[in-house]
């Protein structure tokens, strides 16, 4: 099929850069209506703009993914609008490193809010138009750092980790009523939020901001390079697919190999 996810409705979180806005520019690809879900207009409204000059089909949508209030009105707009919600990526993210006795509290509560409690307010959101409609895909994005600790990274390990907990019982929750929930772990990444820790991680690791890419990142993964965030959007698009039915409470690791668990 040229449009496999033709006529299907996806909301993204933190779509305006980064692997959100790949996931979304997938989405579109493979057919579908995709809201572009981010804390910033204007970014959202950039990946619309990207979206639509490809031939796609996209609206903007502002938003805090902490705020139940806000969740609740772009899930209730997507309904109104569209009719139906079958997909949602919950992909928003923000990084803070720091050795744990100097963690501030309230960057620990900040990344908790956002990489944890996002995703479970988000779900809970569109369930109920999910199991209306007996078909549903949800997509979280973890990390290979929800399977394993890293310095400096207490709550974003954390959280990252109990985002994989969240797929599990949420896809127990939800396969009686045709709805599939799984979590992409991504490794190497070249975003924004990955070039904005490498400051922070030279003093984490004790070496020079200019050896953090190759020493602390390229070295430990096998292929050699970083992960393109379109090939997050592509596995997304496959979760997203009627062929993946039964694929569901999983954690896959899109990473080069760097954690081969």
């Amino acid at each position: 099929m040229t449009d496999p996810l033709a006529d299907r409705t996806a909301i993204v979180t933190g779509a305006g850069s980064g692997i959100g806005a790949a996931i979304a520019s997938e989405l579109a690809r493979a057919g579908a209506h995709v809201v572009v879900q981010d804390l910033r207009l204007e970014a959202a409204k950039a990946t619309v703009e990207v979206i639509l000059a490809a031939g796609g089909s996209a609206v903007a949508s502002e938003g805090d993914v902490t705020q139940p209030d806000q969740i609740r009105k772009t899930v209730d707009e997507t309904v109104a609008n569209r009719g139906r919600i079958d997909i949602l990526v919950n992909n928003a993210g923000l990084q803070f490193v720091s050795p744990i006795d100097e963690y501030p509290l309230d960057k620990w509560n900040q990344l908790i809010a956002v990489l944890l409690t996002g995703p479970f307010l988000f779900i809970q959101a569109v369930l109920p138009a999910m199991r209306a409609q007996k078909w549903g895909r949800i997509i979280n994005i973890s990390s290979i750092n929800g399977k394993r600790g890293e310095p400096g990274k207490a709550a974003y390990c954390s959280a990252k980790h109990g985002v994989i907990g969240l797929t599990r019982t949420a896809a127990m929750e939800a396969a009686s009523d045709g709805i599939t929930v799984n979590a992409i772990c991504p490794g190497l990444v070249m975003t924004p939020l990955i070039l904005g820790q490498v400051n922070d991680l030279a003093k984490v690791h004790n070496m020079p901001p200019d050896e953090v890419i190759e020493r602390h990142f390229l070295a430990k993964v096998p292929t050699g390079r970083a992960t393109e965030a379109a090939e997050i959007g592509s596995l997304v698009c496959y979760l997203a697919s009627d062929e993946a039915a039964s694929i569901t409470g999983q954690a896959i690791n899109v990473d080069g190999g760097m954690i081969m668990a």
